[in-house]
């Protein structure tokens, strides 16, 4: 798929998921933005930085304005420590919510115009964890809920000019697997309750995103493309296999 010609903009975009996605946007010839607070541990070849804290709304209204042009924006920033609801305030849960939803939303207000004048495409970085429970993580799973549900409202107001699609992603292999999952054998082990036999790699997320903001989903917005492996193998079943054959 090329893109050569239209300019992409990843937010979070310095590893993990988002450095993913921003080399396959320059794969694609895209011309690739990352912005962040801080600049990429790794350089990102084909891809410039720009230092913007993305919780300061009149930052990210600043950075966008002086674009001069934007065919594609990817809200790829979020996450969250494992926290559980009663450990903490009220208040850290709400950054939380603040990071993986309430900056999405800035960022894609702001470049409204930028993108409507290109006919262009957001494309939100979602999670399996808002579809299911999420203990530990729960403001998480909350955000990333009410991400998809924005993405759908967005995709009907501001269509037909820009397209909105959600990328509902599982389990990635980055740099920080480890943190998730443990060493090298968790890893694994993890990996084999996933029906594809793997964690995702950023790459994979990467070409999905390079997907939803190409041509070849010209007629596609307003969906959520799961990109998970096959999802999770039900716990009921190796349950009921277990009790089998006990």
């Amino acid at each position: 798929m090329d893109l050569g010609g239209r300019t992409v903009v990843v937010t979070g975009g310095t590893r993990g998921v988002g450095a993913g996605i921003a080399r396959a946007f320059a794969r694609a010839g895209a011309e690739v933005l990352v912005c962040a607070r801080r600049p990429p541990e790794v350089p990102l070849p084909g891809a410039g930085f720009t230092a913007v804290d993305l919780r300061d709304p009149a930052a990210v209204r600043d950075f966008f304005a002086a674009l001069p042009r934007l065919d594609v924006l990817v809200n790829n920033v979020g996450g969250a420590p494992y926290r559980p609801l009663a450990e903490a305030e009220a208040e850290r849960h709400a950054r939380v919510i603040e990071l993986n939803l309430t900056v999405p939303l800035t960022a894609s207000v702001a470049a409204y115009g930028h993108l409507r004048e290109a006919r262009g495409s957001v494309v939100m970085i979602g999670s399996v964890s808002g579809g299911r429970p999420s203990p530990g993580t729960a403001a998480y799973g909350a955000a990333k809920a009410g991400l998809e549900s924005l993405a759908r409202s967005m995709a009907v107001e501001w269509a037909p000019d820009v397209r909105v699609n959600t990328l509902v992603v599982g389990m990635v292999r980055t740099e920080r697997a480890h943190l998730h999952y443990g060493d090298e054998d968790a890893v694994a082990a993890v990996a084999r309750t996933v029906p594809l036999g793997r964690l995702a790699e950023p790459s994979d997320i990467g070409r999905a995103a390079v997907f939803l903001a190409s041509d070849a989903a010209a007629y596609i917005s307003g969906a959520s493309l799961l990109v998970h492996g096959g999802g999770e193998r039900p716990a009921f079943l190796d349950a009921a296999t277990a009790n089998k054959e006990s």
